[in-house]
């Protein structure tokens, strides 16, 4: 699986911004066969950054309804990753 792949987008969001300043965690919406192996090799190859500790859950898609017909969101993963003391990703140091 290529690391493109693997790591979909960055989860922005006020839990998460809250938690990149207190304690260096970033938020992904991951590929649901991912890992914790397979995310932090991912992160550290696309950011060039030092991974401490990766946690990953599974969230379920929420049901929506429009008029009467009632359908459902897909599940995704979801994966907090902790970077190492002094490392950011640049790319999200503005939001």
């Amino acid at each position: 699986m290529d690391v493109y792949q693997i790591i979909k987008r960055p989860l922005v969001t006020e839990k998460g911004t809250k938690q990149k300043e207190q304690a260096n965690q970033l938020a992904f919406e991951v590929d649901r066969r991912a890992n914790k192996i397979l995310v932090r090799n991912a992160i550290e190859s696309i950011f060039k950054v030092k991974v401490v500790s990766v946690r990953v859950m599974n969230v379920k898609g929420k049901e929506r309804r429009v008029g009467r017909n009632v359908g459902r969101k897909a599940d995704w993963k979801k994966a907090i990753v902790r970077l190492a003391p002094g490392e950011n990703i640049e790319f999200l140091e503005g939001i």
